[in-house]
């Protein structure tokens, strides 16, 4: 099978999540209501520990590589002030789409890592890809959940929308792999920053929903995330 089009397999795989993850969010509601919060702070939790594992396990590993210690901190800490002044831009303007913006800002920077992986000869494309499907899981159905809520797009458009947004991983897969996969320092870059912005928004966006008074599957759901991230790795080395 030629690389390219393995590459648009994996990055469609990992952006179909984003669809599914929002058809999920259309039929929650018809569970009881405990039920309901509960299965919304376990999945929310669940793709806290995915993130954790895609940045524990791939981005910073494979991101340091090509830096000084001192070259990947700053790296790491410019990707959180990033996407913190997002979230100041996102809630200074009072939009109604902070959860989809902060899914597509950390969809294109690993799906660029994704196809430069591969174009690198490097073995992570297959769990960097597994770990943004389990990513866009939980992403999709919160921000599904967080338009539904605060616009007036139907439940169709949502999706729609969704699907289209889920192509922007193949284009940028393959422009990593046709266009970047020669400087090794910029994808390593990518990487750094992705992870830094990825771990501010795990404790800004998705932490603080986590905890769920006299329950207490929701904060199991992120060690279950890391733990199946933790497999994936382990398997593939």
């Amino acid at each position: 099978m030629p690389e390219w089009i393995y590459i648009l397999l994996l990055t469609l795989l990992a952006g179909a999540a984003i669809p599914l993850g929002g058809l999920l969010a259309t039929v929650d509601s018809i569970r009881p209501n405990w039920l309901d919060e509960e299965l919304r702070h376990s999945i929310t939790a669940f793709g806290g520990g995915a993130l954790l594992s895609a940045i524990a396990l791939v981005l910073v590993p494979e991101g340091i590589e090509s830096f000084s210690v001192i070259t990947s901190a700053f790296l790491f800490l410019a990707g959180g002030l990033l996407f913190m002044w997002v979230d100041i831009w996102l809630y200074r303007h009072n939009t109604s789409g902070g959860q989809l913006v902060a899914m597509v800002s950390d969809f294109i920077p690993e799906s660029i890592a994704l196809g430069a992986s591969l174009a690198l000869g490097k073995g992570s494309s297959l769990l960097l890809a597994s770990l943004i499907a389990m990513q866009n899981l939980p992403e999709g159905f919160n921000a599904f959940r967080e338009l539904r809520e605060s616009s007036h797009f139907s439940n169709r458009k949502i999706l729609w929308l969704f699907a289209i947004l889920a192509l922007t991983g193949p284009a940028a897969g393959l422009i990593a792999y046709y266009w970047l996969s020669s400087y090794d320092s910029v994808i390593s870059g990518i990487m750094l920053v992705a992870a830094g912005g990825i771990l501010y928004a795990v404790f800004q966006d998705i932490a603080p929903q986590v905890r769920l008074d006299k329950h207490w599957a929701p904060p199991l759901g992120a060690v279950l995330g890391f733990v199946l991230g933790l497999i994936g790795y382990m398997l593939l080395h």
